[in-house]
Order: structure tokens, then sequence, then C-alpha cells
């Protein structure tokens, strides 16, 4: 048994009883369980560095994100819900397999648990953490970016009865600029990817109640209106990042927009 909160006080130095090969699937478990004091707590910090500092073997980083992918299949919600903030970590050091972008394409529209917080696993927060992982997808090279818009619009459109309430529209408009900001992205991919929700959402008749879909979808437009015009930080110290076609994102924006709402 490892005291990771130790490790981590140890500015995350390798234990030096147990390899790496030990150390790894020992961090991987730990950022499934359903502790959320494990689970988000040293284990998470220790990993994170690692991944950072390259203290992980690039066999062994190939492989935790081969683990993670599979883990968007796992039956447990605290487990592929934190399995995109592992993704992210590797994505963002450096490491990427085609796989991975296709596992999280796969779950990202289908997950039905979207809770941002409960009482006793702590922070699931699915779609904000897909969100993050969708932004670095998104900016990767390997990627198509309207592959990552499409998958927004999919997110947006999926049928579910929860309302987002830990700022997961958030999260989601800011991956969405993020990926706008791409300078090979083109006009017509840039703003091509609302077409679907304002076709999903344009109806004539308003049901009520509305539908949970439709006010997430709703808020999470508005807010990319305003990174949109404004600009978007790929961190909260960072300054704004101008979109590539801006003026064109909020026009179909402001489109998109009044046809989900004119009734």
């Amino acid at each position: 048994m490892i005291d990771w909160s130790l490790t981590e006080a140890a500015d995350s130095a390798v234990p030096t009883d147990r390899t790496m090969d030990e150390l790894v699937p020992l961090l991987a478990a730990a950022l499934a369980d359903p502790d959320p004091a494990v689970r988000d707590g040293a284990p998470y910090a220790v990993l994170s560095a690692w991944i950072s500092r390259s203290v992980i073997p690039a066999p062994l980083r190939r492989a935790l994100g081969d683990r993670m992918a599979s883990r968007f299949q796992d039956p447990r919600v605290q487990a592929h819900t934190f399995a995109p903030l592992v993704l992210d970590m590797l994505v963002e050091a450096g490491d990427f397999a085609p796989e991975w972008v296709a596992a999280f394409e796969r779950w990202y529209p289908a997950e039905h648990d979207l809770r941002g917080h409960d009482a006793e696993l702590g922070w699931l927060h699915a779609v904000a953490h897909g969100a993050d992982l969708l932004a670095t997808f998104g900016l990767h090279p390997e990627v198509a970016p309207e592959r990552m818009l499409a998958l927004a619009a999919a997110r947006l459109t999926a049928p579910t009865a929860h309302v987002w309430d830990q700022l997961e529209d958030d999260r989601l408009a800011r991956a969405v600029g993020r990926v706008l900001t791409r300078p090979d992205l083109t006009e017509s991919q840039a703003i091509g990817w609302l077409a679907p929700p304002a076709e999903h959402f344009g109806s004539d008749t308003l049901a009520t109640p509305v539908a949970a879909e439709f006010s997430n979808c709703l808020r999470t437009l508005r807010l990319l209106y305003v990174l949109a015009d404004r600009g978007v930080r790929a961190r909260s110290e960072a300054p704004p990042r101008t979109l590539t076609h801006p003026e064109a994102v909020k026009a179909a924006l402001a489109d998109a927009l009044d046809r989900m709402v004119r009734r």
C-alpha cells in the first residue's frame, strides 16, 4: 500500500521501493476509486507531475492511454468520467494515438450520467472533463478540427434529463472556442457544425417543460458567442486568443440561436 500523499508532499519524487511498472497501474487504479479523496487527491497530482516531467517511460504512457481509452466502457461512472483527464494529461505532454480519439468520440455524446457532483462519489463532471479533452484533441495537428466540432454538436443534441449545473456549459463553450482558434480551420468548418443543433432544436412549437438538452445547448452557445466576440483563454491566466473566423462564427451563432428560440 502506498501513501500517495507522502509522495505528493515530497514534490512527487518517485518511490525507490517500487518499479515504475508497478507504480503506474496503482495510480491508474486510484484514478477510478469511488472515494473522491483518493481519486481526486494525491494520486491525481502525482500522476500529473510524472506525466508532465516525462518520468514515466513512453511505453508505459502509451499503455496508460490505452487503459484510459478502454475505461470509457467501464460500468463505474467515476472510472469513465475521469479517464478524459488522464488522456488530456498525456496528449498535452506529447503522447497520442488515433485509437484514443475514436474511443472518446464513441463515449462523449453517449454518456448518460451528466451530474457534475455526487454526494458520495464527489466530482464526476463528464461533460466538463470531456470538454477539456475535446479541446486538446481539437488543437492536435493529427486530429481534424471539424471532428471535434461535430462531437460538440452531438453532445449538445444528445437527449438527457439533466440540466447541467456545475458550469459544464461554460467548459464546453470554452473548449469549442479553443478549437475555433485553429489557424487551418476554414470558414465553412468553423460554422458548419452549428447546423445540426439549429435544425434539431429549431421546431416551430416550444415543448414545455423545456427539454434539458435544449437548455444546455442554449446556454453553451450563448457563452460561445461572447467568446467569439472577446476571445478565448487557454488557461485563466493566459491572454485571450481571437477565433480564426470570429465574425462568421458570431453571425452563424446568432442565426442558430434565432432559429432555436423563435416561437
